[in-house]
């Protein structure tokens, strides 16, 4: 399959980066299509626009919070925004991400192409339950992308949102209703980003979130 240069193009006016992270980006892209077939990575209708739909959608996501250096990316599937976040740390004294996977193939790709690229990542082949609880009070952003409801992520994420840890949690056009739900069960301190890649869309920045004892 042949990557359109034009999708790449416009990815990087939206979202630019510097010459050296758009060649280990560009390695992630044309493995990412090397592997695609054979380990379902991401969904096949998004490879046309591998770069809007993948590369800047996560670039924003790590733009949020440039500043910080220790990330967690939960459920991080084909490495968005996981891999992409650690090239974009690559260099940066004290940058570092944990992706967390349950799906041991999806790992191996992750851990390939973090060798390949010299992002400094640690792939943890774990359900989410069982490691996040080593995370707290040690990370400066957790993200996840496309992987479950806010009721379900803030349930995850609440010692590391009580401990100082920022979430960034890209959602759809579904966001509002998602925070409306929320409220029912939670007291959440948050605000939203409007996306570059879809206009329906937005990064809900969750700065604190406590459980309701009325709920």
């Amino acid at each position: 399959m042949t990557v359109d240069n034009a999708d790449r193009r416009a990815a990087l006016r939206l979202t630019p980066v510097s010459r050296e992270t758009e060649e280990r980006l560009a390695l992630l892209v044309s493995e990412l299509t090397r592997w695609q077939a054979a380990k379902n990575l991401v969904s096949t209708a998004t490879l046309d626009e591998v770069w809007t739909r993948h590369i800047a959608d996560s670039l924003q996501i790590y733009g949020a919070a440039p500043q910080a250096k220790r990330w967690l990316d939960l459920g991080s599937g084909g490495g968005f925004p996981g891999l992409v976040i650690g090239i974009c740390l690559v260099g940066i004294p004290g940058g570092h991400i944990d992706l967390v996977e349950s799906n041991a193939r999806k790992c191996a790709f992750l851990r390939h192409i973090a060798r390949l690229t010299g992002a400094p990542v640690t792939v943890h082949n774990a359900r989410i339950e069982d490691v996040i609880g080593g995370f707290t009070g040690k990370i400066d952003v957790v993200t996840a992308r496309a992987l479950a409801p806010l009721p379900q992520l803030l349930e995850w994420c609440k010692e590391l949102l009580r401990t100082g840890s920022l979430g960034l949690f890209p959602k759809g056009q579904h966001l509002e209703s998602e925070l409306t739900e929320s409220s029912k069960c939670w007291k959440i301190q948050a605000s939203t980003l409007p996306s570059l890649t879809d206009s329906a869309a937005g990064i809900l920045m969750v700065h604190a979130a406590e459980k309701r004892t009325d709920s």
